[in-house]
């Protein structure tokens, strides 16, 4: 098995529903995500995926979100945006884009999401 990683950054903002103490107020984060591929076979090239394709991948799912207040996005008018749900936010996007670029070799294994430098949340399948 393989495995390949990317990293992005992004802010935005949020507010969690339900929650009682300071994160109930709106504030913002500095975000980091990594996004983790696996596969069994390398393309001809002896690539997973080019990081450049990742890197493509996951940029659509970083833009539509920075400098963003994500309680106002799709599924987070509803969904509260922690960090465990925005982490399975980034793992289904990615993955939906990767099936389609590579007819299913290639998935993603995890999604990790930094809300500060020490604390982070990862979601897998």
């Amino acid at each position: 098995m393989y495995e390949v990683n990317v990293e992005a950054g992004f802010s935005s903002g949020h507010y969690l529903r339900n929650y009682h103490g300071r994160c109930e107020n709106p504030h913002g984060h500095n975000y980091k995500v990594r996004v983790t591929l696996m596969g069994r076979e390398l393309d001809g090239t002896g690539l997973l995926l080019d990081f450049k394709m990742l890197k493509e991948v996951l940029r659509p799912v970083v833009d539509r979100i920075d400098h963003q207040m994500l309680n106002d996005l799709e599924p987070f008018t509803t969904l509260n945006p922690s960090a465990e749900n925005i982490a399975r936010y980034f793992f289904d996007q990615t993955n939906e884009q990767l099936a389609e670029m590579t007819g299913g070799r290639v998935r993603v294994k995890d999604c990790t999401i930094w809300e500060t430098d020490t604390t982070s949340a990862t979601y897998y399948e």
